[in-house]
């Protein structure tokens, strides 16, 4: 579990890196949001409930990507998902939003990824560790599993395979990368996420 000092670390990195990124995305980030509204047909801003630090959902905020209604089924959400959303997913712009996430101090630009309610929350024993930290953009399971919605599409019964598979996998890579944390850890995954 990380210090209060590692902590505030962390947290220093997330304000610094945020505020000053945040004059460079901001133009980009609305020219998104409008050709996201456009091709969904709806508001391109996505807002969905996640669980974050001590098992408290926040409101996580994405690019829309999808037409019609929020959907549940992998085969339903890539059936729905726009052209314009399909790029803004395979080049994960769709998440510049969570930026916001990181300056309000839901997330952090590292750790878990916060998950939808039913999974994190519901965590048990030494596995409630995931939920000490705050959680991020990017990290070692976001990372190995960046082709999630194909691997999942390969399989006769992605729910099952999520469940019994890429779940307790996360779970397992988000105890270690909390137990071993480092800043300069922090910054290889940053790092590999963008390149």
């Amino acid at each position: 579990m990380l210090t209060q000092k590692q902590k505030i670390v962390k947290r220093g990195f997330d304000i610094v890196l945020s505020l000053l990124l945040f004059p460079i995305i901001l133009i980009p980030l609305l020219i998104l949001w409008v050709l996201s509204t456009l091709s969904a047909g709806r508001n391109g801003w996505f807002v969905q409930l996640r669980i974050g630090q001590h098992g408290k959902p926040f409101p996580f905020y994405k690019l829309r990507t999808l037409k019609g209604e929020n959907h549940k089924d992998i085969n339903e959400i890539i059936a729905k998902e726009t052209a314009f959303g399909g790029w803004l997913r395979k080049t994960k712009l769709d998440e510049i939003p969570q930026l916001f996430n990181v300056l309000k101090g839901d997330m952090s630009w590292v750790g878990p990824r916060p998950d939808i309610s039913g999974y994190a929350d519901r965590l048990q024993g030494d596995d409630k560790i995931i939920l000490s930290i705050k959680p991020g953009i990017t990290g070692p399971a976001t990372i190995k599993y960046k082709n999630e919605d194909m691997l999942l599409l390969s399989q006769s019964n992605p729910l099952e395979y999520n469940d019994t598979v890429i779940w307790p996998d996360k779970v397992k890579m988000n105890k270690e990368y909390i137990e071993n944390w480092s800043f300069k850890r922090d910054l290889l995954y940053l790092w590999q996420s963008i390149f």
